[in-house]
């Protein structure tokens, strides 16, 4: 089957977030919206069609889990990652973000800390301060139009106070696969200082370019051994809304401690659509699509290098090694964050990620220059997206 992913869907009405809440976020509601990380492609037919096939059967009360799911999730990340998951490692979990606040309130005491690694998904900050826990910064480095972790400054600022690292893998907003050898190094560091990494691999299954996703707690023993991994269909799948999340933890001792508490707040029991989501996306023709998918996307991620280099020579888009996510450098445009802001928002109406959502100001670096554009829609929207913002700049000159 082939997939039109030119094909543009009019979500008003859907109650979808990316329109929804233009006005309260921008000030402006007449804005075209490529800013938070869902796709503007249908759900593929087979997963509606799995939903549809259920609805028929007009009884919603409990359920259990099919017995299909969790043999269906090994099976699939064995394919695409080559890593053997066990069974019993495996428990649904309400959202990934959820699951952080989760994991935060079950090993990091009120006195203890967390690490993040800005620019990172603002979440990785937010959840940890929201729930009364102190944050440390671990900033990428910049080298060549990507970053690498900084593993100097991560031996200054880790304390014997540091309970946890959250890491974005692959990462966003930059979309970096990590290298084997770098996980492994994180790995070994936090091993060593009794750390727990929760590796965030929810863009897993998005590598582009010919990258390969690796997942962290695949790289070591050490590795393994204090790691809390999310993963979701959500992305590669555009079901975000139908909450398709699950972690896997190897370590015994880990996963007891939180799975007992996930399972005596009943936060493990996956609701009545998400199993049947996950197992039309991982069996059926969920490969053929995601390929098709991928293939879209780098295209339009070329689109847009080559309509910088050709239109706004000045803006600098990093190519992604996954997701649908691009980082596009504007420092060399000259403008303050707030007037960066305001050419994107109100001259040109678009609507994305400002740099500084993805640093703290507590790191350094306020993440002036840098806006994270969705590239996840037909390429007729991308284009007018750019047209506008090429507009703007020529007016702003």
């Amino acid at each position: 089957m082939t997939y039109d992913f030119d094909k543009i869907v009019d979500r008003s009405g859907s109650g979808d977030l990316k329109h929804g809440v233009l006005q309260e976020r921008y000030g402006r509601s007449d804005l075209l919206p490529l800013w938070v990380a869902d796709m503007d492609f249908e759900t593929p037919q087979f997963i509606t069609e799995a939903l549809r096939q259920r609805l028929e059967h007009s009884l919603f009360g409990y359920t259990v889990v099919p017995d299909a799911l969790w043999p269906t999730v090994i099976q699939w990340i064995q394919d695409h990652h080559q890593w053997d998951v066990r069974r019993e490692w495996l428990t649904y979990i309400p959202g990934i973000v959820k699951g952080i606040g989760m994991a935060v309130n079950v090993f990091v005491k009120e006195d203890e800390k967390v690490i993040i690694q800005p620019p990172v998904y603002h979440p990785f900050r937010l959840t940890p301060e929201g729930n009364g826990r102190k944050v440390v910064y671990n900033p990428l480095k910049e080298v060549g139009g990507t970053y690498e972790m900084d593993f100097e400054q991560l031996a200054e600022v880790a304390d014997d106070k540091c309970r946890l690292l959250i890491l974005s893998n692959p990462h966003n907003p930059a979309g970096i696969c990590w290298s084997r050898e770098t996980l492994q190094r994180l790995a070994h560091f936090c091993y060593e200082h009794h750390i727990i990494v929760i590796s965030d691999e929810i863009h897993a299954d998005m590598a582009l370019f010919g990258h390969q996703h690796v997942p962290f707690a695949s790289v070591s023993d050490e590795a393994a051994q204090i790691s809390i991994t999310f993963g979701a269909p959500s992305k590669t799948f555009n079901i975000a809304g139908i909450v398709s999340s699950y972690a896997i933890v190897p370590n015994d001792s880990l996963r007891r401690r939180f799975y007992t508490w996930l399972e005596a707040n009943e936060l493990n029991d996956p609701p009545l659509f998400s199993p049947i989501a996950t197992i039309a996306a991982y069996t059926q023709q969920g490969e053929d699509y995601r390929r098709q998918m991928l293939g879209y996307i780098e295209e339009n991620i070329r689109f847009v290098e080559d309509y910088c280099r050709e239109h706004l020579p000045r803006i600098n888009p990093w190519r992604p090694q996954a997701s649908f996510l691009v980082w596009l450098d504007c420092r060399e445009l000259g403008l303050s964050h707030d007037q960066l802001v305001d050419l994107f928002v109100n001259r040109a109406h678009l609507a994305l990620n400002d740099g500084a959502m993805f640093f703290a100001k507590q790191s350094g670096n306020d993440g002036s220059g840098f806006m994270r554009l969705n590239v996840g829609t037909p390429r007729a929207i991308l284009r007018q997206a750019l047209e506008q913002l090429r507009a703007a700049i020529a007016q702003n000159v």
